[in-house]
Protein backbone atom coordinates (compact mmCIF):
# COMPACT_ATOMS: atom_id res chain seq x y z
CA UNK A 1 0.00 0.00 0.00
CA UNK A 2 1.25 3.48 -0.74
CA UNK A 3 2.30 5.78 2.05
CA UNK A 4 -0.17 8.16 3.60
CA UNK A 5 -0.68 11.55 2.03
CA UNK A 6 -3.04 14.52 1.95
CA UNK A 7 -6.72 14.68 0.98
CA UNK A 8 -7.65 13.48 -2.49
CA UNK A 9 -9.70 10.45 -1.51
CA UNK A 10 -11.46 12.25 1.32
CA UNK A 11 -12.85 14.74 -1.15
CA UNK A 12 -13.77 12.07 -3.65
CA UNK A 13 -17.03 11.13 -1.97
CA UNK A 14 -18.25 14.29 -0.28
CA UNK A 15 -21.77 14.27 -1.71
CA UNK A 16 -24.00 15.24 1.20
CA UNK A 17 -26.42 18.11 0.70
CA UNK A 18 -28.46 19.55 3.54
CA UNK A 19 -32.23 19.67 3.34
CA UNK A 20 -34.37 22.77 3.17
CA UNK A 21 -35.18 24.76 6.27
CA UNK A 22 -37.18 22.84 8.85
CA UNK A 23 -35.58 19.45 8.08
CA UNK A 24 -31.89 20.26 7.94
CA UNK A 25 -30.88 16.85 9.26
CA UNK A 26 -32.13 15.05 6.14
CA UNK A 27 -29.86 14.54 3.11
CA UNK A 28 -30.52 14.65 -0.60
CA UNK A 29 -28.72 11.83 -2.35
CA UNK A 30 -31.74 9.65 -3.02
CA UNK A 31 -32.26 7.44 -6.04
CA UNK A 32 -34.34 9.60 -8.43
CA UNK A 33 -37.48 8.42 -10.18
CA UNK A 34 -40.07 9.71 -12.59
CA UNK A 35 -43.30 11.01 -11.09
CA UNK A 36 -46.57 10.07 -12.76
CA UNK A 37 -49.99 11.56 -12.34
CA UNK A 38 -52.30 9.68 -10.00
CA UNK A 39 -55.85 9.27 -11.27
CA UNK A 40 -58.12 7.47 -8.79
CA UNK A 41 -60.68 6.79 -11.53
CA UNK A 42 -58.15 5.45 -14.06
CA UNK A 43 -58.57 1.80 -13.08
CA UNK A 44 -61.67 0.10 -11.76
CA UNK A 45 -61.92 -3.44 -10.46
CA UNK A 46 -62.33 -5.87 -13.38
CA UNK A 47 -65.28 -8.20 -13.34
CA UNK A 48 -64.30 -11.81 -14.01
CA UNK A 49 -66.95 -14.44 -13.29
CA UNK A 50 -67.52 -17.97 -14.56
CA UNK A 51 -69.21 -17.92 -17.95
CA UNK A 52 -72.25 -20.14 -18.34
CA UNK A 53 -71.57 -23.24 -20.43
CA UNK A 54 -67.83 -22.61 -20.50
CA UNK A 55 -65.71 -25.56 -21.61
CA UNK A 56 -63.46 -26.88 -18.81
CA UNK A 57 -60.10 -25.93 -20.36
CA UNK A 58 -61.30 -22.39 -21.06
CA UNK A 59 -62.82 -22.07 -17.60
CA UNK A 60 -59.47 -23.13 -16.16
CA UNK A 61 -57.72 -20.35 -18.07
CA UNK A 62 -60.35 -17.88 -16.85
CA UNK A 63 -59.59 -18.98 -13.29
CA UNK A 64 -55.91 -18.12 -13.68
CA UNK A 65 -56.89 -14.68 -14.99
CA UNK A 66 -59.14 -14.23 -11.96
CA UNK A 67 -56.29 -15.06 -9.56
CA UNK A 68 -54.76 -11.70 -10.52
CA UNK A 69 -57.55 -10.04 -8.50
CA UNK A 70 -56.67 -10.34 -4.78
CA UNK A 71 -59.71 -8.40 -3.52
CA UNK A 72 -61.81 -9.96 -0.74
CA UNK A 73 -59.41 -12.89 -0.29
CA UNK A 74 -59.51 -13.78 -4.01
CA UNK A 75 -63.29 -13.85 -4.14
CA UNK A 76 -63.30 -13.69 -7.96
CA UNK A 77 -61.03 -16.74 -8.29
CA UNK A 78 -62.95 -18.77 -5.67
CA UNK A 79 -66.08 -18.44 -7.82
CA UNK A 80 -64.46 -20.87 -10.28
CA UNK A 81 -64.08 -23.54 -7.58
CA UNK A 82 -66.54 -26.00 -6.13
CA UNK A 83 -67.84 -25.00 -2.72
CA UNK A 84 -65.56 -27.47 -0.96
CA UNK A 85 -62.48 -26.51 -2.99
CA UNK A 86 -63.17 -22.80 -2.46
CA UNK A 87 -63.18 -23.31 1.30
CA UNK A 88 -59.98 -25.37 1.23
CA UNK A 89 -57.87 -23.37 -1.26
CA UNK A 90 -55.04 -21.39 0.37
CA UNK A 91 -53.83 -18.53 -1.87
CA UNK A 92 -51.34 -17.18 0.67
CA UNK A 93 -47.58 -17.21 0.24
CA UNK A 94 -45.47 -16.02 -2.65
CA UNK A 95 -47.20 -15.51 -5.98
CA UNK A 96 -45.42 -17.31 -8.82
CA UNK A 97 -45.09 -15.44 -12.10
CA UNK A 98 -44.80 -17.55 -15.26
CA UNK A 99 -44.16 -16.54 -18.85
CA UNK A 100 -47.45 -18.09 -19.92
CA UNK A 101 -49.74 -20.84 -18.75
CA UNK A 102 -50.12 -23.99 -20.79
CA UNK A 103 -53.10 -26.31 -20.29
CA UNK A 104 -53.06 -29.95 -21.47
CA UNK A 105 -55.83 -32.50 -20.97
CA UNK A 106 -54.77 -35.63 -19.10
CA UNK A 107 -56.18 -39.07 -20.04
CA UNK A 108 -58.86 -40.81 -18.02
CA UNK A 109 -61.51 -38.10 -17.95
CA UNK A 110 -65.26 -38.66 -17.98
CA UNK A 111 -68.27 -36.62 -18.97
CA UNK A 112 -68.43 -35.28 -15.40
CA UNK A 113 -64.74 -35.18 -14.43
CA UNK A 114 -61.60 -33.94 -16.17
CA UNK A 115 -57.92 -33.61 -15.25
CA UNK A 116 -55.53 -31.08 -16.73
CA UNK A 117 -51.81 -30.53 -16.58
CA UNK A 118 -51.00 -26.88 -16.08
CA UNK A 119 -47.44 -25.83 -16.82
CA UNK A 120 -45.23 -22.83 -17.49
CA UNK A 121 -41.74 -21.39 -17.10
CA UNK A 122 -41.32 -19.50 -13.83
CA UNK A 123 -39.76 -16.06 -14.36
CA UNK A 124 -40.28 -14.52 -10.92
CA UNK A 125 -42.24 -14.34 -7.71
CA UNK A 126 -44.09 -11.66 -5.77
CA UNK A 127 -43.27 -11.94 -2.10
CA UNK A 128 -44.75 -10.26 0.94
CA UNK A 129 -45.97 -6.75 0.19
CA UNK A 130 -45.52 -7.11 -3.58
CA UNK A 131 -41.71 -7.34 -3.58
CA UNK A 132 -40.60 -8.94 -6.85
CA UNK A 133 -37.65 -11.28 -7.21
CA UNK A 134 -36.45 -12.98 -10.40
CA UNK A 135 -36.74 -16.76 -10.46
CA UNK A 136 -36.01 -19.45 -13.00
CA UNK A 137 -37.71 -22.83 -12.99
CA UNK A 138 -40.66 -24.87 -14.17
CA UNK A 139 -44.21 -24.84 -12.83
CA UNK A 140 -46.27 -28.00 -13.12
CA UNK A 141 -49.57 -28.85 -11.44
CA UNK A 142 -52.48 -31.22 -11.90
CA UNK A 143 -55.91 -29.59 -11.68
CA UNK A 144 -59.18 -31.50 -11.45
CA UNK A 145 -62.56 -30.21 -12.60
CA UNK A 146 -66.04 -31.65 -12.16
CA UNK A 147 -69.56 -30.84 -13.11
CA UNK A 148 -71.35 -28.86 -10.39
CA UNK A 149 -74.94 -27.77 -11.00
CA UNK A 150 -74.45 -28.34 -14.71
CA UNK A 151 -71.32 -26.16 -14.89
CA UNK A 152 -67.65 -27.06 -14.78
CA UNK A 153 -65.86 -26.05 -11.58
CA UNK A 154 -62.37 -26.75 -10.21
CA UNK A 155 -62.54 -29.41 -7.52
CA UNK A 156 -58.86 -29.95 -6.71
CA UNK A 157 -55.84 -27.65 -7.03
CA UNK A 158 -52.59 -26.91 -5.20
CA UNK A 159 -52.22 -24.02 -2.77
CA UNK A 160 -50.83 -20.70 -3.92
CA UNK A 161 -51.37 -18.25 -6.75
CA UNK A 162 -49.83 -18.51 -10.21
CA UNK A 163 -49.95 -15.52 -12.51
CA UNK A 164 -49.03 -15.02 -16.14
CA UNK A 165 -46.54 -12.21 -16.69
CA UNK A 166 -49.07 -10.35 -18.86
CA UNK A 167 -51.64 -10.48 -16.04
CA UNK A 168 -49.07 -9.09 -13.61
CA UNK A 169 -48.57 -6.11 -15.89
CA UNK A 170 -52.31 -5.72 -16.56
CA UNK A 171 -53.50 -5.93 -12.97
CA UNK A 172 -50.55 -4.68 -10.91
CA UNK A 173 -48.51 -1.51 -11.00
CA UNK A 174 -44.98 -0.97 -9.65
CA UNK A 175 -44.56 1.84 -7.12
CA UNK A 176 -41.61 3.09 -5.12
CA UNK A 177 -41.55 3.03 -1.34
CA UNK A 178 -38.74 4.91 0.41
CA UNK A 179 -36.75 3.89 3.47
CA UNK A 180 -33.66 5.45 5.01
CA UNK A 181 -30.28 3.79 4.83
CA UNK A 182 -28.62 2.21 7.86
CA UNK A 183 -27.22 5.58 8.97
CA UNK A 184 -30.51 7.40 8.55
CA UNK A 185 -29.05 9.71 5.91
CA UNK A 186 -30.17 8.56 2.47
CA UNK A 187 -33.51 7.49 1.04
CA UNK A 188 -33.37 4.07 -0.59
CA UNK A 189 -35.93 2.85 -3.10
CA UNK A 190 -38.00 -0.26 -2.41
CA UNK A 191 -39.98 -1.14 -5.56
CA UNK A 192 -43.30 -2.91 -4.96
CA UNK A 193 -46.10 -4.22 -7.15
CA UNK A 194 -49.54 -3.08 -6.00
CA UNK A 195 -52.90 -4.20 -7.30
CA UNK A 196 -54.17 -1.51 -9.67
CA UNK A 197 -57.52 -0.79 -8.01
CA UNK A 198 -56.37 2.72 -7.24
CA UNK A 199 -59.04 4.22 -5.03
CA UNK A 200 -57.21 2.68 -2.08
CA UNK A 201 -53.69 3.33 -3.36
CA UNK A 202 -52.55 6.00 -0.85
CA UNK A 203 -53.53 3.88 2.14
CA UNK A 204 -52.06 0.77 0.50
CA UNK A 205 -48.69 2.47 0.06
CA UNK A 206 -48.63 3.86 3.60
CA UNK A 207 -49.56 0.45 5.00
CA UNK A 208 -46.62 -1.04 3.12
CA UNK A 209 -44.29 1.58 4.62
CA UNK A 210 -45.54 0.65 8.08
CA UNK A 211 -44.84 -3.04 7.37
CA UNK A 212 -41.22 -2.17 6.67
CA UNK A 213 -38.78 -2.77 3.82
CA UNK A 214 -38.66 -5.89 1.69
CA UNK A 215 -36.68 -8.69 3.31
CA UNK A 216 -33.89 -8.49 0.75
CA UNK A 217 -33.41 -4.76 1.34
CA UNK A 218 -33.42 -4.91 5.15
CA UNK A 219 -29.60 -5.14 5.58
CA UNK A 220 -29.20 -1.77 3.83
CA UNK A 221 -31.87 0.28 5.61
CA UNK A 222 -32.75 1.36 9.13
CA UNK A 223 -35.87 1.03 11.25
CA UNK A 224 -37.31 4.38 12.31
CA UNK A 225 -40.58 3.41 13.96
CA UNK A 226 -41.23 1.46 17.18
CA UNK A 227 -43.05 -1.87 16.97
CA UNK A 228 -46.25 -0.33 18.35
CA UNK A 229 -46.60 2.34 15.65
CA UNK A 230 -49.49 1.78 13.25
CA UNK A 231 -51.43 3.44 10.44
CA UNK A 232 -55.04 4.04 11.42
CA UNK A 233 -56.37 5.21 8.06
CA UNK A 234 -57.57 8.30 6.24
CA UNK A 235 -59.80 10.34 8.53
CA UNK A 236 -61.27 13.73 7.56
CA UNK A 237 -58.60 14.18 4.90
CA UNK A 238 -55.70 13.33 7.21
CA UNK A 239 -53.49 10.25 7.15
CA UNK A 240 -53.51 9.21 10.78
CA UNK A 241 -51.11 7.15 12.88
CA UNK A 242 -50.87 5.93 16.44
CA UNK A 243 -48.08 4.75 18.74
CA UNK A 244 -45.72 7.64 17.95
CA UNK A 245 -45.28 8.79 21.54
CA UNK A 246 -41.66 7.67 21.74
CA UNK A 247 -40.61 8.74 18.24
CA UNK A 248 -38.06 11.57 18.26
CA UNK A 249 -38.53 14.72 16.18
CA UNK A 250 -35.69 13.81 13.75
CA UNK A 251 -37.25 10.39 13.19
CA UNK A 252 -40.66 12.00 12.70
CA UNK A 253 -39.09 14.18 10.03
CA UNK A 254 -37.57 11.16 8.34
CA UNK A 255 -40.85 9.27 8.46
CA UNK A 256 -42.69 12.28 7.03
CA UNK A 257 -40.18 12.42 4.17
CA UNK A 258 -40.77 8.72 3.50
CA UNK A 259 -44.53 9.17 3.31
CA UNK A 260 -44.50 12.39 1.28
CA UNK A 261 -42.12 11.11 -1.40
CA UNK A 262 -43.74 7.67 -1.54
CA UNK A 263 -47.13 9.27 -2.21
CA UNK A 264 -45.74 11.92 -4.54
CA UNK A 265 -43.76 9.41 -6.62
CA UNK A 266 -47.03 7.50 -7.11
CA UNK A 267 -48.55 10.63 -8.64
CA UNK A 268 -50.72 11.45 -5.61
CA UNK A 269 -51.08 15.21 -5.32
CA UNK A 270 -50.22 16.95 -2.04
CA UNK A 271 -50.00 18.70 0.26
CA UNK A 272 -50.67 15.94 2.77
CA UNK A 273 -52.01 16.15 6.31
CA UNK A 274 -50.20 13.72 8.59
CA UNK A 275 -51.36 13.22 12.17
CA UNK A 276 -49.98 11.02 14.92
CA UNK A 277 -51.86 10.31 18.15
CA UNK A 278 -54.34 13.09 17.38
CA UNK A 279 -51.79 15.86 16.70
CA UNK A 280 -49.76 16.95 13.66
CA UNK A 281 -46.92 14.52 13.01
CA UNK A 282 -44.47 17.43 12.92
CA UNK A 283 -44.76 20.37 15.28
CA UNK A 284 -46.10 23.51 13.54
CA UNK A 285 -46.69 21.63 10.28
CA UNK A 286 -50.39 21.27 9.53
CA UNK A 287 -49.67 20.02 5.99
CA UNK A 288 -46.57 18.70 4.27
CA UNK A 289 -45.60 18.59 0.62
CA UNK A 290 -42.67 17.90 -1.62
CA UNK A 291 -41.39 21.46 -1.16
CA UNK A 292 -40.78 20.64 2.51
CA UNK A 293 -38.39 17.87 1.45
CA UNK A 294 -37.22 19.25 -1.87
CA UNK A 295 -33.63 18.06 -1.48
CA UNK A 296 -34.89 14.47 -1.38
CA UNK A 297 -36.76 14.82 -4.67
CA UNK A 298 -37.06 11.49 -6.52
CA UNK A 299 -37.55 13.26 -9.85
CA UNK A 300 -35.05 12.09 -12.44
CA UNK A 301 -34.22 15.72 -13.16
CA UNK A 302 -33.18 16.12 -9.53
CA UNK A 303 -30.24 13.79 -10.09
CA UNK A 304 -28.25 16.90 -10.94
CA UNK A 305 -26.26 17.96 -13.93
CA UNK A 306 -23.68 15.47 -15.17
CA UNK A 307 -20.56 16.47 -17.03
CA UNK A 308 -19.53 14.17 -19.87
CA UNK A 309 -15.92 13.04 -20.01
CA UNK A 310 -14.34 10.63 -22.47
CA UNK A 311 -11.47 8.18 -22.11
CA UNK A 312 -9.51 7.50 -25.29
CA UNK A 313 -5.91 6.41 -25.84
CA UNK A 314 -5.24 6.56 -22.11
CA UNK A 315 -6.28 10.22 -21.77
CA UNK A 316 -9.40 11.69 -20.13
CA UNK A 317 -11.05 14.72 -21.75
CA UNK A 318 -13.98 16.91 -20.76
CA UNK A 319 -16.57 17.12 -23.53
CA UNK A 320 -18.24 20.54 -23.65
CA UNK A 321 -19.73 22.46 -26.57
CA UNK A 322 -18.97 19.54 -28.89
CA UNK A 323 -15.27 19.89 -28.15
CA UNK A 324 -13.14 17.53 -26.03
CA UNK A 325 -10.45 19.14 -23.87
CA UNK A 326 -7.89 17.14 -21.92
CA UNK A 327 -8.44 17.54 -18.19
CA UNK A 328 -5.64 19.00 -16.11
CA UNK A 329 -3.26 16.78 -14.21
CA UNK A 330 -2.55 13.08 -14.32
CA UNK A 331 -5.85 11.99 -15.88
CA UNK A 332 -5.34 14.14 -18.95
CA UNK A 333 -1.59 13.84 -19.36
CA UNK A 334 -0.40 10.35 -18.41
CA UNK A 335 -1.70 8.37 -21.40
CA UNK A 336 -1.97 5.28 -19.18
CA UNK A 337 -5.54 5.61 -17.83
CA UNK A 338 -7.52 2.39 -18.21
CA UNK A 339 -10.74 3.43 -16.44
CA UNK A 340 -11.92 6.28 -14.24
CA UNK A 341 -14.69 7.66 -12.04
CA UNK A 342 -15.10 11.43 -11.66
CA UNK A 343 -17.35 13.23 -9.17
CA UNK A 344 -19.23 16.48 -9.64
CA UNK A 345 -16.87 17.99 -7.07
CA UNK A 346 -13.90 17.38 -9.39
CA UNK A 347 -12.30 14.50 -7.55
CA UNK A 348 -11.53 11.18 -9.17
CA UNK A 349 -10.45 7.58 -8.81
CA UNK A 350 -8.78 5.84 -11.74
CA UNK A 351 -6.91 2.74 -12.82
CA UNK A 352 -3.53 3.29 -14.50
CA UNK A 353 -1.53 0.81 -16.56
CA UNK A 354 1.86 -0.02 -15.05
CA UNK A 355 4.86 -1.93 -16.39
CA UNK A 356 3.64 -4.82 -14.33
CA UNK A 357 -0.08 -4.82 -13.59
CA UNK A 358 -2.17 -1.80 -12.69
CA UNK A 359 -2.35 0.96 -10.09
CA UNK A 360 -5.51 2.34 -8.47
CA UNK A 361 -5.15 6.02 -7.63
CA UNK A 362 -7.35 8.88 -6.41
CA UNK A 363 -6.95 12.61 -6.70
CA UNK A 364 -8.38 15.99 -7.63
CA UNK A 365 -8.58 17.34 -11.16
CA UNK A 366 -5.42 19.36 -11.67
CA UNK A 367 -4.15 18.44 -8.21
CA UNK A 368 -2.16 15.81 -6.38
CA UNK A 369 -2.99 12.10 -6.43
CA UNK A 370 -2.13 9.11 -4.30
CA UNK A 371 -1.92 5.42 -4.93
CA UNK A 372 -4.50 3.25 -3.19
CA UNK A 373 -3.68 -0.26 -4.40
CA UNK A 374 -1.76 -2.33 -6.92
CA UNK A 375 -2.90 -5.52 -8.64
CA UNK A 376 -2.73 -7.30 -11.97
CA UNK A 377 -6.13 -5.86 -12.96
CA UNK A 378 -8.82 -3.61 -11.52
CA UNK A 379 -12.41 -3.02 -12.57
CA UNK A 380 -13.53 0.55 -13.09
CA UNK A 381 -13.65 2.17 -9.62
CA UNK A 382 -16.98 3.14 -8.09
CA UNK A 383 -17.50 5.82 -5.43
CA UNK A 384 -19.47 5.05 -2.26
CA UNK A 385 -21.58 8.12 -1.40
CA UNK A 386 -21.06 9.79 1.97
CA UNK A 387 -18.23 7.48 3.00
CA UNK A 388 -14.99 8.84 1.46
CA UNK A 389 -14.59 5.41 -0.10
CA UNK A 390 -13.82 3.81 -3.45
CA UNK A 391 -14.78 0.28 -4.47
CA UNK A 392 -13.13 -1.86 -7.15
CA UNK A 393 -12.44 -5.52 -7.93
CA UNK A 394 -8.81 -6.62 -8.00
CA UNK A 395 -7.78 -9.52 -10.25
CA UNK A 396 -11.40 -10.37 -10.99
CA UNK A 397 -12.18 -11.88 -7.59
CA UNK A 398 -11.33 -9.57 -4.67
CA UNK A 399 -13.81 -6.76 -4.00
CA UNK A 400 -11.83 -3.99 -2.30
CA UNK A 401 -13.00 -0.89 -0.45
CA UNK A 402 -10.46 1.87 0.13
CA UNK A 403 -11.49 4.54 2.61
CA UNK A 404 -9.71 7.56 4.01
CA UNK A 405 -10.52 8.84 7.48
CA UNK A 406 -11.81 12.41 7.34
CA UNK A 407 -10.38 12.97 10.84
CA UNK A 408 -6.86 11.54 10.49
CA UNK A 409 -6.34 11.13 6.76
CA UNK A 410 -5.37 7.51 7.32
CA UNK A 411 -6.05 5.22 4.38
CA UNK A 412 -7.32 1.69 4.89
CA UNK A 413 -8.27 -0.95 2.36
CA UNK A 414 -10.41 -3.96 3.22
CA UNK A 415 -11.70 -6.88 1.21
CA UNK A 416 -15.49 -6.97 0.97
CA UNK A 417 -17.24 -10.28 1.56
CA UNK A 418 -19.72 -11.14 -1.17
CA UNK A 419 -22.35 -13.83 -0.52
CA UNK A 420 -22.75 -15.07 -4.08
CA UNK A 421 -25.35 -17.67 -5.11
CA UNK A 422 -24.24 -21.28 -4.95
CA UNK A 423 -22.03 -22.21 -7.88
CA UNK A 424 -21.20 -18.60 -8.83
CA UNK A 425 -17.50 -17.93 -8.45
CA UNK A 426 -16.30 -16.50 -11.76
CA UNK A 427 -14.51 -13.38 -12.87
CA UNK A 428 -16.10 -10.06 -11.83
CA UNK A 429 -15.55 -7.69 -14.75
CA UNK A 430 -17.91 -4.88 -13.66
CA UNK A 431 -18.90 -3.56 -10.22
CA UNK A 432 -20.96 -0.38 -9.84
CA UNK A 433 -22.61 1.09 -6.74
CA UNK A 434 -26.01 2.75 -6.96
CA UNK A 435 -26.35 6.44 -6.19
CA UNK A 436 -27.65 5.71 -2.69
CA UNK A 437 -24.87 3.19 -2.06
CA UNK A 438 -27.41 0.56 -1.00
CA UNK A 439 -27.15 -1.62 -4.09
CA UNK A 440 -24.42 -2.95 -6.34
CA UNK A 441 -24.53 -4.37 -9.87
CA UNK A 442 -21.92 -6.86 -11.01
CA UNK A 443 -21.11 -8.64 -14.23
CA UNK A 444 -19.71 -12.11 -13.45
CA UNK A 445 -18.59 -14.27 -16.37
CA UNK A 446 -20.99 -12.39 -18.64
CA UNK A 447 -24.01 -12.73 -16.32
CA UNK A 448 -25.80 -9.82 -14.63
CA UNK A 449 -26.14 -9.79 -10.82
CA UNK A 450 -27.34 -7.26 -8.27
CA UNK A 451 -26.74 -7.28 -4.53
CA UNK A 452 -27.49 -5.32 -1.37
CA UNK A 453 -24.74 -3.49 0.53
CA UNK A 454 -24.90 -4.36 4.23
CA UNK A 455 -23.17 -2.18 6.84
CA UNK A 456 -22.13 -4.71 9.46
CA UNK A 457 -20.05 -2.26 11.50
CA UNK A 458 -19.25 1.43 10.90
CA UNK A 459 -16.28 0.45 8.72
CA UNK A 460 -17.33 -2.97 7.46
CA UNK A 461 -19.37 -3.71 4.36
CA UNK A 462 -20.66 -6.88 2.74
CA UNK A 463 -22.58 -7.67 -0.43
CA UNK A 464 -25.59 -9.84 0.40
CA UNK A 465 -28.84 -10.92 -1.24
CA UNK A 466 -27.16 -11.39 -4.61
CA UNK A 467 -29.57 -12.35 -7.40
CA UNK A 468 -29.11 -12.92 -11.11
CA UNK A 469 -31.13 -10.60 -13.34
CA UNK A 470 -32.05 -11.06 -17.02
CA UNK A 471 -31.01 -14.70 -17.04
CA UNK A 472 -32.16 -14.96 -20.63
CA UNK A 473 -29.08 -12.95 -21.64
CA UNK A 474 -26.89 -15.91 -20.73
CA UNK A 475 -23.21 -15.01 -20.73
CA UNK A 476 -23.48 -12.09 -23.19
CA UNK A 477 -23.38 -9.18 -20.71
CA UNK A 478 -20.33 -6.94 -21.12
CA UNK A 479 -21.20 -3.65 -19.40
CA UNK A 480 -23.74 -2.40 -16.85
CA UNK A 481 -24.44 0.72 -14.82
CA UNK A 482 -27.25 2.36 -12.87
CA UNK A 483 -29.56 4.85 -14.57
CA UNK A 484 -30.75 7.95 -12.69
CA UNK A 485 -34.22 6.43 -12.22
CA UNK A 486 -32.77 3.38 -10.45
CA UNK A 487 -32.98 0.95 -13.35
CA UNK A 488 -29.97 -0.54 -15.13
CA UNK A 489 -28.53 0.11 -18.57
CA UNK A 490 -26.81 -3.01 -19.89
CA UNK A 491 -24.50 -3.58 -22.85
CA UNK A 492 -24.05 -7.03 -24.41
CA UNK A 493 -22.20 -8.87 -27.15
CA UNK A 494 -25.49 -9.81 -28.84
CA UNK A 495 -26.28 -8.08 -32.14
CA UNK A 496 -30.00 -8.72 -31.52
CA UNK A 497 -30.05 -6.96 -28.14
CA UNK A 498 -26.89 -4.87 -27.75
CA UNK A 499 -28.38 -2.42 -25.20
CA UNK A 500 -31.12 -3.12 -22.67
CA UNK A 501 -32.95 -1.54 -19.78
CA UNK A 502 -33.40 -3.82 -16.78
CA UNK A 503 -35.77 -2.72 -14.02
CA UNK A 504 -34.37 -2.25 -10.53
CA UNK A 505 -36.16 -5.33 -9.18
CA UNK A 506 -35.39 -7.46 -12.24
CA UNK A 507 -39.07 -7.75 -13.13
CA UNK A 508 -38.60 -6.91 -16.81
CA UNK A 509 -35.97 -6.43 -19.47
CA UNK A 510 -36.49 -4.08 -22.42
CA UNK A 511 -34.32 -4.10 -25.52
CA UNK A 512 -33.50 -0.51 -26.48
CA UNK A 513 -33.23 0.69 -30.05
CA UNK A 514 -30.70 -1.30 -32.04
CA UNK A 515 -30.37 1.57 -34.48
CA UNK A 516 -26.87 1.61 -35.90
CA UNK A 517 -25.17 -0.11 -32.94
CA UNK A 518 -22.51 -2.70 -33.76
CA UNK A 519 -22.07 -5.21 -30.93
CA UNK A 520 -20.32 -5.69 -28.60
CA UNK A 521 -21.26 -2.76 -26.39
CA UNK A 522 -18.31 -2.46 -24.02
CA UNK A 523 -19.29 0.63 -22.01
CA UNK A 524 -22.55 2.29 -20.95
CA UNK A 525 -23.54 5.45 -19.08
CA UNK A 526 -26.75 7.36 -18.41
CA UNK A 527 -27.62 10.93 -17.44
CA UNK A 528 -31.17 12.18 -16.74
CA UNK A 529 -31.47 13.20 -20.40
CA UNK A 530 -29.06 11.07 -22.43
CA UNK A 531 -27.86 7.47 -22.79
CA UNK A 532 -24.31 6.71 -23.93
CA UNK A 533 -22.74 3.49 -25.21
CA UNK A 534 -19.44 2.48 -26.74
CA UNK A 535 -19.93 -0.12 -29.45
CA UNK A 536 -17.42 -1.75 -31.80
CA UNK A 537 -16.85 1.53 -33.66
CA UNK A 538 -17.53 4.66 -31.62
CA UNK A 539 -19.23 6.25 -28.62
CA UNK A 540 -22.92 6.85 -29.37
CA UNK A 541 -25.74 8.72 -27.67
CA UNK A 542 -29.53 8.48 -27.55
CA UNK A 543 -32.02 10.77 -25.80
CA UNK A 544 -33.37 9.10 -22.66
CA UNK A 545 -36.88 9.91 -23.90
CA UNK A 546 -37.64 10.48 -27.55
CA UNK A 547 -38.98 9.11 -30.79
CA UNK A 548 -40.46 5.63 -31.14
CA UNK A 549 -37.61 4.41 -33.35
CA UNK A 550 -34.66 6.59 -32.41
CA UNK A 551 -31.25 6.27 -33.95
CA UNK A 552 -28.08 6.17 -31.90
CA UNK A 553 -25.74 8.91 -33.10
CA UNK A 554 -22.11 9.70 -32.51
CA UNK A 555 -21.43 12.15 -29.70
CA UNK A 556 -20.65 15.64 -31.06
CA UNK A 557 -16.94 16.25 -30.73
CA UNK A 558 -16.14 12.54 -30.52
CA UNK A 559 -17.02 11.54 -34.08
CA UNK A 560 -14.79 8.77 -35.33
CA UNK A 561 -13.25 8.25 -31.89
CA UNK A 562 -13.82 4.98 -30.06
CA UNK A 563 -13.80 6.21 -26.48
CA UNK A 564 -15.41 5.34 -23.16
CA UNK A 565 -18.07 7.75 -21.80
CA UNK A 566 -17.67 8.86 -18.16
CA UNK A 567 -20.40 10.86 -16.46
CA UNK A 568 -19.54 12.74 -13.28
CA UNK A 569 -21.48 11.47 -10.28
Amino acid sequence: MASKSNKPLAAACALAVSLAAGCASLPSNSDPHVLRQYNPEAASAPVITPEAGREPDLLLRDFYSATAIPSADYEAARAFLTQQAAAAWDPSGDMLVVDRIGVTTLPGGTAARRKFSVHGTVVGALGTGGAYRPERGTYEATIELEQSGGEWRISSLPAGVVLERTELRNQYQPYNLYFFDAQGRELVTDRRWVYSRRETLPSALISLIMEGPAQRLQPAVSSILPAGASYTGLQDGAYTFSGFGGVSEPDRQRFAAQVVWTLASAGITGPFTLKADGAPLLVDAQTLGTDDFVELSPLVQAAGESTLFSLADGHVSRVESASPTAVAGELGASGDVQSAEITNEGTWAAVFKEEQGASLRAGELGGAARELQRAETFTRPSVEPEANAVWTVADGTRILRSVQSSATGELTTAEIAAELPEGVHGNISVLRLSRSGARVVMVIDGHLYTGIVERRTPGERAVVGVQEYAQELGGTVVAADWQPDGSLIVGTSSSASPVLRVEQDGSSTTVLSVGNISAPVVAVAASPTMLYVTDANAVLQLPAAGADNPLWREVPGLEGVRSVPILST
